[in-house]
């Protein structure tokens, strides 16, 4: 595929920051899906997001993809989020679309991750890249040796669709 941009943008893009180039090329050439997300896990990552680039020293790519995924979801009640989206603390079926694997995960903060309970961090790749995904939705997930084509199977705990819009 072949970008084409007129020269005023060219001269536009070449002024802004790395980082702001960086999401704006991702927004243009990532056709991304639409994802939701609570108002109040939103608000929720952002503050880890803050705190993790201020006491956590090294490579922040994985929190730039968070922020990215934040900025772009479609952010609702907790009441009205849909009972097939992954919000935190949801535990989902993730089918392995290549050999028919089901994998049981629960999406939670850092500070609760054990993967021996399948408990990921939401700053996990996977669990970064599955925030937000409904049932039915697709997702590649790149690994070190490849990439593993996912699909969202089910939802076995929502605690927004249970009542539960603290967690």
């Amino acid at each position: 595929m072949e970008l084409t941009l007129p020269l005023n943008q060219v001269f536009l893009y070449a002024k802004l920051s790395i980082n702001s180039a960086n999401f704006i090329l991702k927004e243009l050439l990532t056709i991304s899906k639409e994802i939701f997300i609570t108002n109040l896990d939103k608000k929720k990552l952002q503050r880890l997001i803050v705190l993790e680039e201020e006491f956590q020293p090294g490579n922040k790519d994985y929190l730039d993809d968070l922020t990215y995924e934040l900025e772009r979801a479609v952010v609702t009640q907790p009441e009205e989020i849909p009972a097939d989206v992954i919000t935190m603390h949801s535990q989902v079926v993730l089918k392995d679309l290549d050999n028919d694997e089901e994998l049981i995960y629960t999406l939670v903060y850092p500070d609760e991750a054990n993967i021996a309970e399948d408990k990921i961090s939401v700053l996990a790749p996977i669990g970064t890249a599955i925030l937000g995904y409904r049932v039915g939705d697709t997702l590649d997930w790149k690994i070190p040796n490849g990439t593993l084509r996912l699909k969202v199977d089910k939802i076995l705990f929502q605690p927004e669709s249970s009542g539960n819009f603290e967690l």
